[in-house]
């Protein structure tokens, strides 16, 4: 099996010298667990971090990560590619570029500047004109002081969404409620929300707040029903629902006990820092901020990128990278926090969290999350931990949006960058130590074993399987 390398370059304190070709066993068979061959500097070029393939033409796109600049290529031999038409400016530290599964453009994500870069290819697969998404805000930011003396609407109904959206406190709200005869939340809010969805999908610890704080002296549980209404199942089953119902039976205000619970506004201005993209059914696509703790979902467009919607990751969590599984569901590594949270779409076509869970139980403080695959039947995620440098092995359970972990193995390298997984072997980029390793895939298991091939490559930062 042939592979693209990429790698960082004496800008970014590698020692790569640009894109090399290697082979993992026979170049034409579809295994990778053979003996590791380097097959020689197919274009020089400085740092590119990234590749990604044209999904028709014989074209390599590369993200030349310290120039901010995206490159393509030609291949005009096995293991040779030449320049294909004029790079282009991405943005500062471009360090991912996925590609539509047309071939009608390209999205790329910059670290330095939070870029989200839409590039039209032309027919050739040169790279157009690029267009820049809409920037992205820090979901956590302070909100400023709502204006509540227009907050009675109608006949003496308290607009709760309408507050809970201006960032309202929850005791000033419990105020407007008293104040307001008794009023409880809009009726149209009867039946329709779902609880579960609140707290595991777009929780807002507020809106909780809210409907506690708004009761009328009963139980909170009690209070809940009624401005709830008939909904599926019972949310009081749920562990995190029971939680919040504790504390509000504590003798303390709810307010304050789920505002501590709940994030607080960042001491600092937090930078954006988009870092991938992944295509989704109906012409979406999935951007990941790592800076802001945002999934950002895009509709695309002659023009380039219209944000839809944003799916508000847990703060300091950091989404990195994502994968698409065939049931449907995008999984979520995050840097920050090494988890992989389950993002599903909804029959209005919105995204929302389905749920999540540590990559392994067994990482250590201060892993950070770098790639995350999937086995080629969807059955298992591998996820890279740098720090600790291994492999977190998940297992893909039911429809497809629950894991379970199953094993954490040593990556075999240091600093695990990226791995790709193949038939027959998972092999891993490790920039900290200079090399490729190969690492054997147990078929019933799905887990690695150590290393049974290695390759010394410098600074490789990304592996791209070829033809």
């Amino acid at each position: 099996m042939r592979f693209w390398v990429g790698g960082w370059g004496p800008a970014q304190g590698g020692e790569s010298e640009g894109v090399s070709l290697v082979t993992a066993g026979e170049a034409e068979s579809p295994l990778a667990g053979g003996v590791l061959a380097d097959r020689g500097l197919a274009a020089p070029t400085e740092s590119a971090s990234w590749l990604a393939a044209h999904p028709a033409h014989d074209v390599v796109y590369a993200a030349l990560e310290a120039d901010g600049r995206l490159t393509a290529f030609s291949r005009t031999g096995e293991a040779s590619l030449a320049p294909l038409g004029e790079t282009i400016e991405a943005g500062a530290a471009v360090c991912h570029i996925a590609v539509a599964a047309d071939g009608s453009h390209l999205i790329a994500s910059c670290w330095g500047d939070g870029r989200v870069v839409h590039v039209p290819l032309r027919s050739d697969g040169s790279l157009g004109n690029p267009a820049l998404g809409d920037a992205a805000a820090d979901p956590y930011a302070a909100a400023p002081e709502p204006d509540l003396g227009d907050a009675l609407a109608g006949e003496g109904e308290v607009d709760v969404r309408d507050l809970l959206g201006r960032g309202a406190e929850p005791a000033d709200i419990a105020a407007l409620l008293a104040d307001a005869g008794g009023a409880s939340a809009p009726s149209d809010w009867s039946g329709a929300m779902d609880l579960r969805a609140l707290v595991d999908g777009d929780a807002d610890p507020a809106v909780l707040a809210a409907l506690l704080a708004g009761g009328d002296g009963g139980s909170a549980e009690a209070d809940l029903r009624a401005l709830l209404g008939q909904v599926k199942g019972d949310p009081f089953d749920d562990p995190a629902v029971r939680g919040i119902l504790d504390a509000a039976r504590r003798p303390s205000d709810i307010g304050d006990v789920l505002r501590e619970a709940a994030p607080s506004a960042p001491a600092e201005p937090r930078p954006s820092r988009a870092h991938s993209a992944a295509f989704l059914p109906g012409g979406r696509v999935a951007t990941t901020d790592l800076g802001l703790d945002l999934v950002r979902i895009w509709r695309t467009s002659a023009r380039g990128l219209v944000l839809d919607h944003e799916v508000v990751l847990p703060f300091g969590t950091g989404p990195r990278h994502t994968v698409r599984h065939p049931s449907g569901f995008l999984y979520v590594l995050t840097e920050f926090s090494g988890e992989v949270f389950v993002l599903a779409q909804g029959p209005d076509g919105r995204w929302a969290l389905r749920g999540g869970m540590r990559a392994s139980g067994a990482s250590l403080d201060g892993d950070t999350g770098a790639e995350l695959a999937r086995s080629r039947d969807g059955e298992f995620l591998y996820a890279g931990l740098r720090g600790s440098d291994t492999i977190a092995v998940l297992r893909v359970r039911g429809d497809g949006g629950t894991l379970d972990g199953v094993a954490l193995v040593e990556a075999g390298a240091a600093v695990p960058r990226h791995h790709v997984v193949g038939r027959d072997a998972l092999l891993v980029a490790g920039q900290g130590s200079d090399e490729i390793v190969s690492l054997p895939l147990d078929a019933r298991t799905g887990v690695p074993a150590r290393p049974r091939h290695r390759l010394a490559v410098p600074t490789p930062t990304h592996l791209l399987p070829t033809r």
